[in-house]
């Protein structure tokens, strides 16, 4: 009949099931958050000095930042040799983990250089004028 299986097809089914479920070790997926974590905020502080240096003020200091983590997570995926599932069990921890965080760390790093900018350029010009 076509309703009957044999048995021994139907293990053979289960047990390629089990082998298609993706396995992490809990170590080194905590191993590589920690790596994006690092990275977004490294990067972070870094494109907060150069937008600050630059002197983006408002709306474009954040587009700045959003260029930045761009950079970032497209840094992370080819440093992951494009094989993401490989390594995080989802798209999601490379996009946008550590992304709040980060940008707390920008708008810190953005603000401090600005001001020493602008300081900087006023004191420069009280001191030409006689």
């Amino acid at each position: 009949m076509a309703g009957h299986s044999d048995s021994s097809s139907s293990e053979k089914k289960s047990s390629d099931a089990m082998n298609d479920v993706p396995t992490f070790s809990t170590e080194n997926m905590q191993n590589n958050m920690k790596v994006i974590y690092y990275s977004r905020t490294f990067m972070s502080i870094i494109g907060g000095v150069i937008a600050g240096i630059l002197g983006f003020t408002g709306f474009m200091g954040f587009i700045f930042y959003f260029l930045v983590m761009a950079i970032t997570s497209i840094g992370l995926i080819a440093k992951a040799k494009f094989s993401v599932h490989l390594y995080f069990d989802s798209w999601n921890r490379i996009i946008l983990d550590g992304f709040m965080g980060g940008l707390m760390s920008f708008v810190l790093f953005w603000t401090y250089p600005f001001l020493l900018a602008v300081l900087h350029g006023h004191t420069i010009a009280l001191a030409v004028k006689p």
